[in-house]
Order: C-alpha cells, then sequence, then structure tokens
C-alpha cells in the first residue's frame, strides 16, 4: 500500500543554498508542510526520524540511455529507473537513440506507454532529430516533451546530423530546447584512421582522447553555439570534456536568462586519462575522458557556474560488450546508482559543497528543462525527495549493483556516504539496500 502522509522529523534539510533543521509533513504525494517542528497529524501517519541525515529533493537525471526499445539485452527501462533510485534519483530524461530510434511522434508515444507501465522513477524523452525529419520535428508538443536531441558526432550512427543546412533549418525552426552532442565527425574519422593504419582494431585504450580530440569537441560545440546565437535557439550543450570548451559559455547572468548552457557528467569530473591503464575500456566515453588538467578545469567552472547541470549520461553495456578491442568496445557506461555518491565524495574531500551538489544535480535541471513542482524541497511542490547519511560507508560490489548489465567502473570504490531513503512522489520506494517494488512514478510536465 502507498501511504498518502508521511512525516520525516529532525532532518537536515539542503534546499535552495541553505542546510536548515526541518521536519516536512507529506500529504497525497505533495510536500504539504516544511517546519522547524511539526506534530502527528493522524493515527496512520508513517513517521521517519531522519536524525542526523540530510534531506535533499529528488535528483533529476537530465541524459540516460535506458535501452528500451531494442536493446533490453543492455538494459531496460524498469531495471534502469530502479537502479537510480538507488541513487537517489527520482527522474530521468531518457535519449532516443534506441531501436528503432524515438524520431516519429508515433515511435515517441510508443516509449511512453512503456515507461507508464514499468518505470520506477518519473520519466520524460528527448526527441531525436535527424537530417530528415523537420516535419516530425515540427508536430512535437512541446508541453509534453523534455527536448530535442541532435547527435552532432558519430557516436550514434544514423542519427548522425551532418547537413549544415538541415541543422540550420532545425534551429530555426523549433521552439524546443535543442540538447546537443557536439564531437566534429570529419576530425575523429581522420583520427581513427591514422591510428587504425598503425595499430589495427587493437588501437591501445589511452589513444582513445587522442581519437576524439579536444579539437574534435571544440570544433563541434564552437560551431553549435554560433548557430545558436545565429538562430536565436535555446542550446543546451551536453556533456563537456575539455576546458578549451568552457570560454564558450557564461557565468554572469542567472540560469532562467540564459539561451546557452551546458553539462558536466559524473565520469568527466571523477575520471582522467591516467585511469585508461587500471580501467581500460571499462571507461571508454564519447566525448573521451581526457586529462587531469581538463578535469580540473571542469570542476572550476561547475563552481562558478560556466557549467549548469550535473547528469550521468548512464549508457549500459554488456561486459562482454565492453570486453572488445578498441574498435569494438562500445562507448558509455553506468553510472545514475552511482552518481550522488560520487558527488558526495567530493563534498568530504572539500571539493563542492552540499548546497551546490543539490544547486546542480536537483534545482538546476528543472529550472533548464522548465520541470513543474519538482527538484526542490518546497511547499506544493511534488515529494521527490533522498535522505543521505554521509558518514555510512560501503563498497560497490557486484552483490549490490543494480543495474542488469552487473558491472560499474566504482567497482571496488568505497563511498563514504550512503543513501539510506528515497520517497517518490510521497512513496518510500528505496531503503537501505533495498528496493520496494512500488510503481509510483509520474511522466513528468513541463511549465512552457
Amino acid at each position: 500500500m502507498i501511504r498518502n502522509t508521511i512525516l520525516i522529523k529532525n532532518a537536515q534539510v539542503v534546499n535552495e543554498g541553505t542546510i536548515q533543521n526541518r521536519d516536512v509533513y507529506v500529504e497525497n504525494g505533495i510536500f504539504k508542510e516544511i517546519a522547524p517542528q511539526i506534530s502527528a497529524k493522524s493515527a496512520d501517519l508513517e513517521i521517519y526520524d531522519a536524525e542526523g541525515k540530510y534531506l535533499l529533493p529528488g535528483v533529476i537525471d537530465d541524459q540516460v540511455h535506458f535501452r528500451e526499445p531494442g536493446l533490453t539485452h543492455k538494459a531496460t527501462i524498469a531495471t534502469e529507473s530502479r537502479a537510480a533510485l538507488a541513487g537517489g534519483i527520482t527522474s530521468f530524461i531518457e535519449m532516443p537513440n534506441t531501436s528503432p530510434q524515438t524520431t516519429t511522434v508515433e515511435k515517441l508515444e510508443e516509449k511512453f506507454a512503456i515507461a507508464a507501465r514499468d518505470s520506477f522513477a518519473n520519466y520524460s524523452f528527448m526527441f531525436g532529430g535527424t537530417n530528415d525529419n523537420l516535419d516530425e520535428i515540427l508536430k512535437v508538443d512541446h508541453k509534453k516533451v523534455a527536448a530535442l536531441k541532435l547527435f552532432l558526432g558519430s557516436s550514434t550512427g544514423n542519427m548522425l546530423v551532418d547537413d549544415p543546412d538541415v541543422l540550420e533549418k532545425i534551429f530555426s525552426s523549433t521552439d524546443l530546447l535543442i540538447a546537443v552532442h557536439c564531437e566534429d565527425e570529419a576530425t575523429i574519422r581522420k583520427n581513427l584512421a591514422e591510428h587504425k593504419e598503425k595499430f589495427g582494431d587493437d588501437i591501445p585504450i589511452e589513444l582513445h582522447p587522442v581519437i576524439r580530440s579536444e579539437e574534435a569537441c571544440y570544433l563541434s560545440s564552437s560551431q553549435a553555439v554560433a548557430l545558436a546565437k545565429k538562430t536565436g535557439a535555446r542550446l543546451h550543450v551536453f556533456h563537456l570534456s575539455t576546458a578549451k570548451e568552457l570560454e564558450l559559455f557564461r557565468n554572469d547572468i542567472p540560469l532562467k536568462e540564459k539561451k546557452l548552457t551546458a553539462e558536466v557528467c559524473i565520469h568527466h569530473l571523477w575520471f582522467s586519462d591516467q585511469d585508461y591503464k587500471e580501467k581500460e575500456t571499462l571507461i571508454k566515453w564519447n566525448p573521451a575522458v581526457k586529462t587531469a588538467k581538463d578535469r580540473e578545469a571542469l570542476f572550476k567552472a561547475l563552481l562558478e557556474d560556466k557549467l549548469d547541470v550535473i547528469a550521468t549520461d548512464h549508457a549500459p553495456h554488456t561486459l562482454s560488450e565492453k570486453e572488445n578491442v578498441y574498435t569494438k568496445a562500445p562507448s558509455g557506461g553506468p553510472l545514475v546508482q552511482h552518481a550522488l555518491p560520487a558527488m558526495l565524495e567530493f563534498y568530504h574531500q572539500g571539493k563542492i559543497s552540499l548546497e551546490k551538489i543539490v544547486e546542480k544535480m536537483c534545482h538546476n535541471p528543472a529550472i533548464l528543462f522548465q520541470i513543474e513542482k519538482r527538484g526542490y524541497i518546497k511547499e506544493g511542490y511534488k515529494a521527490d525527495a533522498v535522505l543521505v547519511d554521509l558518514n555510512a560507508p560501503w563498497t560497490v560490489t557486484k552483490e549490490n549493483i543494480a543495474y542488469k548489465c552487473g558491472w560499474s567502473p566504482f567497482e571496488g570504490n568505497t563511498f563514504t556516504s550512503r543513501i539510506t531513503h528515497t520517497f517518490l512522489n510521497g512513496a518510500l520506494v528505496y531503503k537501505n539496500f533495498k528496493f520496494y517494488e512500488v510503481k509510483n512514478a509520474e511522466r513528468l510536465t513541463f511549465n512552457r
């Protein structure tokens, strides 16, 4: 049974730049009252004592690949949304490069139907743009869909949008936020051909950031930004990986006023090219994990608000797929379960505050995508929340990995902080490595 009323007592509530000791009362899936002290209002009230713990808004992940339909040997909406709850992610926005791809309104609605039936977390999807589907793009109701996704890099095969005239037409024709993967296809193909000539298919993995280079990233992202400025389009650049790209973005105006925004992913904040030797293809992502200097520049830009959002780009593959030689090993890895614990580790290292983590993982995705009534612990908002014990160490093992693929690049890592409870629309859905098989998810709505 899903309880309609819960009371969380004595929580350190992290919200809108403050940390305050508060009681939080939830009724019918909504934050009803937040106050220094709230007494029990009914006999059947479920009370949670959060003494010593921190209550964060549910994390909103704006970039995941849950592989359904068509690639369900890797993952499903059910398995990965469940894993997300273990990581404190209560809402996700999923990408269109499934099979079939989400490039028609019909296929988009089919995916929404799967999520309505199977998702354990709140959900929305991006619509995919191609070189020849402008008519379909113009049919999309921007109040019902998170954004338009364009792949300007080669990692997605025939979803690559590489016709300049088509790109300008798309940018000029839609009011949807346009989210882009930026890597220059011609540069990557040239670099790959040179390395294949030297090494064959078994290219050393350390050369991945040389092949998918800083030049490839900057060339593509700078062109996308220039086109957005020319057309007035609203542009969000996914998973920045280089220091050089940071010059394209501003931090002198509020997020609500920005027409050009950018995101950084967990793996680009955590790993560097020094980790390829140990992790090999497990940390093969597109864009590539680059130098420690790039990583430090990204972190600095995050703190200085040139980077607006932290996401995962969760993109699982089976271990047998990842263990192939370089040219055959797919890029991407699973991250939703471990993203928030990783960011909390940076908090323990003194690199970032809890308030800034909440801003970048909860508040800002809600602002950027104009998500209705989520991303905050505020009266009248949907009761998505995460209780965290900052001093309850645990080690990532095969036994506690929730992804369908069964592995993590963090395997063997000990995190200092533990997600003890996840609440979704007012219901307890996860507690201390135990899932409550409650389908309480809702489709995200947008205030546009």
